[in-house]
């Protein structure tokens, strides 16, 4: 059974997730990590979903506003040894619910194309490739996403 608790970045088995996904990401990364990493703090994230399996932390994911109809997914991520077992969508469903719930209208993310996993993941769950916003505009291993929630 998966919990999912809210919670934000001060939670310390939220802590220990995104450190194990920065290091993953610094090896799929690459040279591009330094890039994508500034971008990734974590110091002022309220909206944040750690799920447990067994009392255990498995997975996590949070959100930020990025207009005042969007926000702005973050920070997924799934232990290796419990992936495919509906976890990271329990987890983003229940991000954009939150979401939802605060007033907006859509939710957007960017991932790396080298995560082809995470692509897939995205496009499974019903979001469309937009162009790269923000700081992604230009990056040519960065796909954008979006999904409407309303």
């Amino acid at each position: 059974m998966i919990k999912l608790v809210r919670t934000h970045s001060d939670n310390t088995d939220f802590v220990y997730l995104v450190k194990l996904l920065n290091d993953y990401l610094k090896i799929v990364d690459g040279a591009d990590h330094e890039f994508y990493n500034q971008y990734n703090n974590i110091d002022a994230l309220k909206h944040v979903i750690v799920a447990y399996m067994d009392n255990k932390p498995v997975g996590c994911g949070a959100f930020k506003k990025y207009t005042e109809k969007e926000t702005e997914i973050k920070r997924m991520f799934t232990l290796p040894e419990t992936r495919n077992q509906g976890v990271a969508s329990k987890i983003l469903k229940a991000l954009e619910a939150w979401s939802k719930e605060l007033g907006f209208e859509a939710c957007l993310l960017e991932t790396g194309k080298r995560q082809v996993e995470a692509v897939q993941f995205y496009k499974k769950n019903a979001y469309t490739v937009i162009s790269n916003y923000g700081q992604y505009k230009g990056v040519t291993n960065s796909v954008c996403f979006k999904k409407s929630i309303t």
